[in-house]
């Protein structure tokens, strides 16, 4: 049987747990975007946990996008030296870490927060050469590997979606045109750096004429053939749909399931589990073999001490989504964590 603390390889790496932590805000850095002893703090207390591999919040592409203000930015002067501090010290605990990539809106001069089908073939090529100089940043300063934000509504969401990309060159049409940027893009990525190429990607999207699952095992299987190393799966406002009066169970397990059945990389469960049984009952009960969470660490960064103690432990994470509406990267019931391994 499966359980949620095995050893066990994700693609080059030996993973302490099947857990992968995935961030999304960091209210912690300081208005620079320095790195603060309370991030390096929250880090060493995931990584001495038990997590499997980590994800990092947010990192925005671009300095002026929505999520710049909430979260890290990869555009200060001591960004590539603080960060390796950061990923020096999560590798003592034998805990691979992802820098997590992507931006909402493109603005050029201007022109704010363009269309799709409104940018160029030169601001595809920057868009494309951002990537690219942000990979080779997070290469030099340790990270194990990058998250491409391709999913939720970020803006390569967007571009691959065809209820959003419409246009009539290239880059627009099929389903392997829509994808062209990012197929382009991961082939320069892994011809110059050494970094795991992860991409978060949509499960479905629920619109009128948006993507859909087949099309999106399509996609996956274009990403694993053009050098993906592994996914996850995700949905569009995945906080404002888990939450405990929820009843309907997660949508994404069946998707999960149906997109691991048709590529050979691994591929990660994101969202909606907050009990240790849950978690194993999805283990045993289907091929999903990692498992990701967010709110339950900002809760308790160090919840899986409890739970591989107890056996049967459950988040004290009310999903009451405050730290998603208020964009924090901590608990608005639970202010300190239990455990205070770090500084």
């Amino acid at each position: 049987m499966k359980d949620l603390f095995d050893f066990c390889k994700f693609g080059d790496f030996e993973l302490n747990s099947r857990i992968v932590r995935t961030g999304l805000w960091e209210s912690q850095r300081e208005k620079t975007g320095n790195f603060t002893p309370e991030i390096y703090n929250r880090y060493e207390n995931m990584a001495a946990s038990g997590v499997g591999l980590l994800v990092t919040e947010l990192m925005s592409l671009y300095p002026k996008d929505a999520f710049s203000k909430f979260t890290h930015t990869l555009n200060y002067k001591q960004f590539v030296r603080e960060a390796r501090d950061l990923t020096d010290l999560v590798h003592k605990y034998d805990v691979p870490i992802f820098a997590q990539v992507g931006f909402v809106q493109y603005n050029k001069h201007a022109n704010q927060n363009m269309r799709v089908e409104d940018i160029s073939l030169d601001d595809i090529r920057k868009i494309q050469t951002d990537y690219v100089i942000a990979a080779q940043k997070i290469d030099y300063a340790g990270f194990d590997g990058i998250q491409i934000g391709l999913g939720n509504y970020y803006f390569l969401s967007r571009f691959i979606n065809p209820n959003f990309n419409t246009r009539d060159d290239e880059y627009g049409g099929s389903t392997f045109n829509r994808l062209k940027i990012v197929l382009e893009m991961i082939k320069v990525i892994r011809n110059n750096t050494k970094l795991h190429i992860n991409c978060r990607l949509n499960a479905f999207d629920g619109t009128n004429m948006g993507m859909e699952l087949d099309e999106t095992i399509e996609i996956a299987k274009l990403l694993e053939k053009y050098g993906a190393d592994s996914l996850q799966i995700t949905r569009p406002r995945s906080p404002q749909f888990f939450t405990k009066e929820n009843t309907k169970g997660n949508p994404l397990i069946e998707a999960t399931s149906n997109i691991i059945k048709n590529v050979d990389i691994p591929v990660i469960l994101g969202g909606g589990s907050n009990s240790q049984n849950q978690i194993n009952n999805i283990l045993n009960t289907t091929n999903i073999d990692f498992i990701s969470m967010q709110r339950p660490f900002v809760a308790d960064p160090t919840f899986l001490l409890d739970w591989r103690v107890e056996g049967n432990g459950e988040s004290i994470c009310k999903t009451c989504n405050n730290c998603y509406w208020k964009k924090t990267s901590t608990c608005h019931i639970h202010k300190r964590p239990k455990y205070h391994i770090g500084y």
